[in-house]
C-alpha cells in the first residue's frame, strides 16, 4: 500500500529520482532558470527550495547537508553566499513555475523553473 505517500516518484527508481533532482538542483542554482518537464519542475520545487531554507540558516551543518545534495562546491559557495542574502526576508516560495508550449517529440508538458526576483 502506497497511502499518505504523496510523493511525485517521477517513473524512476529512487537513487535514479535523486540523482535526477541533484542534477536539476543544481543547474537551476547554476544558470538561474531551466526549462524541463511540467511533471520534474514541481519535484524540483521541493528540493529547490529546501536547499534555499538550508542556506539562509548559514550554518556548518546546514552547509555540509547542502554539499552532500549540490553536485558542485562553487554552486553551493554560491547559494550561501549570494542567493539566500537574496532571499532572507522571503518565507519559502523562491522558484517559479510557468507553463510553456508542449515538447515537440512527444508532446510532453514543459515548464521553466526559474527563481524568483527578492
Amino acid at each position: 500500500m502506497r497511502h499518505r505517500k504523496a510523493k511525485n516518484r517521477l517513473s524512476k527508481p529512487a537513487d535514479q529520482r535523486r540523482a535526477l533532482l541533484r542534477s536539476l538542483t543544481t543547474e537551476l542554482f547554476r544558470h538561474g532558470k531551466i526549462t524541463t518537464t511540467e511533471a520534474r519542475a514541481k519535484a524540483l520545487r521541493i528540493s529547490a527550495d529546501s536547499m534555499i531554507t538550508l542556506a539562509k540558516r548559514g550554518d556548518l551543518h546546514a552547509r555540509r547537508q547542502a554539499e552532500s545534495f549540490i553536485l558542485d562546491g562553487d554552486i553551493t559557495k554560491r547559494l550561501f553566499v549570494e542567493l539566500a542574502p537574496q532571499f532572507k526576508e522571503r518565507n519559502g516560495g523562491y522558484t517559479q513555475i510557468i507553463k510553456t508550449a508542449p515538447r515537440g517529440g512527444d508532446n510532453a508538458p514543459m515548464s521553466i523553473v526559474r527563481l524568483v526576483e527578492a
